[in-house]
């Protein structure tokens, strides 16, 4: 199943791809948070959809999609686990993995605006693989560690570079600004990726190619993560885990390139789905 969600944001229902059509799920009476993961919510979304198929009405073409997990208690993201990435940050490839965590008030849509924090000169792009927990998971055996995943989504790992490395050393402080987890556009669940190791991702700024990467490449592959992640913190249904990004970011150009209002991302995976971005300056949230 590949699991959206739609409407405003913060008032998004569920839905799915139902036939390569967005559906929307009238009667389902669920979100796709914790409780719907750790409440066996996949194998019940399943049956419905198989009792309703033909009733469930069609999402028009200016639907906004969501971010298709609703409040994930964390973000964990890992650093550096592309070996061609961290030659072009100057970095070593870790001996271990790197784990940092992203606000959760970070997360938007797939097509929402990137927002440049204020005083920002070096807001950057990261096209990655990310990996949504289905279930509580607490120092988890690697040769079991993918029975805890209910999905796969892409991600725009959003990076301040000047946040992030020169104020301070500590790079949450560059990776949870507003607006910088773009997810989506929909949860993939696990049946319908042929080859989690062997997948596309790309990116482009303004239609020119910036990022193109396969995860065959991953230093630490996602049983590995799992498993790692899970020594040192419990991952509840609905987590995400993002597993790090290519070679192609802006901090790698020589001199680097950055993020600027009017430009476009886009980006996507193999059989994940594309998302398009406009940039925009900062504007603070309603409400």
């Amino acid at each position: 199943m590949k699991l959206l969600r739609y409407g405003p944001a913060g008032h998004e229902q569920p839905g799915i791809l139902l036939n390569d059509q967005p559906v929307g799920l009238p009667d389902f009476g669920q979100d796709y948070d914790e409780a719907f993961f750790s409440g066996d919510g996949l194998a019940r979304l399943a049956a419905y959809v198989q009792a309703h198929a033909s009733q469930l009405p069609p999402l028009g073409p200016d639907e906004r999609l969501g971010p298709p997990v609703a409040r994930p208690s964390k973000i964990v993201c890992i650093g550096l686990n592309y070996a061609d990435h961290a030659r072009e940050t100057n970095a070593a490839p870790p001996a271990e993995p790197i784990i940092f965590l992203k606000s959760t008030t970070a997360v938007v849509g797939p097509h929402d605006a990137i927002m440049i924090p204020r005083h920002s000169v070096k807001t950057d792009w990261e096209v990655e693989l990310a990996v949504v927990i289905g279930r509580r998971a607490s120092y988890v055996d690697e040769a079991a560690a993918l029975d805890y995943v209910a999905g796969y989504v892409l991600h725009n790992d959003v990076s301040e570079r000047e946040f992030q490395l020169e104020r301070g050393g500590t790079w949450d402080k560059g990776k949870g600004n507003d607006t910088f987890a773009p997810l989506g556009p929909w949860l993939v669940t696990p049946d319908e990726v042929a080859d989690v190791d062997n997948l596309r991702l790309w990116l482009t700024v303004n239609g020119q190619k910036m990022q193109d990467g396969t995860t065959a490449d991953l230093i630490f592959k996602i049983p590995f993560l799992i498993s790692y992640i899970s020594q040192f913190m419990t991952l509840l249904p609905g987590d995400i885990i993002s597993t790090g990004t290519p070679a192609g970011v802006g901090l790698g150009f020589k001199p680097p390139v950055y993020l600027k209002p009017s430009d476009v991302v886009e980006l996507g995976i193999d059989g994940l789905g594309t998302a398009r971005q406009p940039v925009q300056a900062y504007a603070a949230p309603a409400g």
